[in-house]
């Protein structure tokens, strides 16, 4: 892929708010991402973007793909029992509205259709995950604070 292709992709990625952008083109992919550091030094919470970049064949990239699910996740989690709630969207997991408060959803507790158990912070917006199922909540599979992916299991409603 030409170089000023990937200067321009990185222009717009630092004058946008997305945090990650993949382009495909022909046999060949590139993805850009940013994560936010602080810098060092500083005593403000002043943060600067750190950059990667990924460029791969694209035959690469579907061989990476062809794996089977175990091998590719190895953190997957077999749920026995239950209905997997799982997130509607990418972003930052928060299992209370605002720090300090106590977490909307617990192990062991009752929850109706509709009861908000968590918050995805995605693009700046606080989105409520709502129960899909009633029953009492047997597992929670993600910790604070931690990024999710589009349909990861959340918690697990008995």
């Amino acid at each position: 892929m030409d170089l000023r292709k990937i200067k321009k992709l990185i222009e717009m990625l630092e004058e946008s708010n997305l945090s990650e952008i993949e382009i495909k083109e022909g046999e060949e992919s590139v993805r850009l991402s940013r994560q936010m550091t602080p810098m060092p030094g500083m005593m403000l919470p002043q943060m600067m973007p750190n950059y990667a970049m990924q460029v791969q064949p694209q035959m690469q990239a579907q061989q990476m793909q062809a794996q089977p699910a175990a091998a590719a996740e190895p953190t997957a989690q077999v749920v026995e029992r239950g209905q997997t709630l799982r997130s509607p969207m990418v972003g930052t997991f928060y299992t209370s509205q605002t720090p300090g408060q106590p977490a909307l959803a617990k192990v062991g507790q009752v929850v109706k259709v509709g009861d908000t158990l968590g918050i995805v912070e995605a693009m700046k917006m606080f989105n409520p995950i709502e129960s899909e199922f009633a029953g009492t909540i047997i597992k929670i599979l993600v910790e604070n604070g931690a990024p999710v992916e589009f349909d990861q299991p959340l918690m697990v409603i008995e």
